[in-house]
């Protein structure tokens, strides 16, 4: 079965509706699970829990089965993405165009030319699937 990671903002904005929905369109085509996470970062200080993000999804998409919701806390958004893809052992990742830019802000810290696909196929062994709007 394939593992699917797609990280979404709370509370769910057009692009968070917009990846979740292709990352829903996703694991129905190939019979996977999906994970649904959500970074609380410590420099916000806003927190959700598991509950609230489930509540939020299920509103905008109804009831989901082979779904499971994780909450991450850190300091950079795209770590803490790191960390779950790593734990699950995702098989893909989508990830929605506005993330790529934040993926790349983070890789030129380390590295001059960042290529974010092949830093997390490098990485993390798995499919990067990026969604940009309509």
């Amino acid at each position: 079965m394939t593992r699917i990671v797609v990280p979404v903002r709370y509370p769910l904005s057009k692009h968070s509706k917009r990846t979740l929905s292709e990352a829903l369109a996703l694991a129905a085509e190939r019979d996977g699970e999906l994970t649904v996470l959500h970074v609380n970062l410590y420099q916000n200080g806003k927190t959700v829990n598991r509950s609230a993000l489930k509540q939020a999804v299920e509103r905008e998409f109804g009831d989901l089965s082979n779904v499971r919701y994780a909450v991450r806390t850190g300091f950079l958004i795209e770590e803490s993405i790191l960390e779950e893809v790593a734990a699950e052992d995702a098989d893909v990742v989508v990830i929605g165009h506005k993330q790529v830019g934040r993926w790349r802000r983070m890789l030129r810290r380390i590295l001059d030319e960042p290529d974010i696909e092949r830093y997390l196929r490098k990485h993390l062994s798995c499919q990067v699937v990026t969604v940009g709007l309509e």
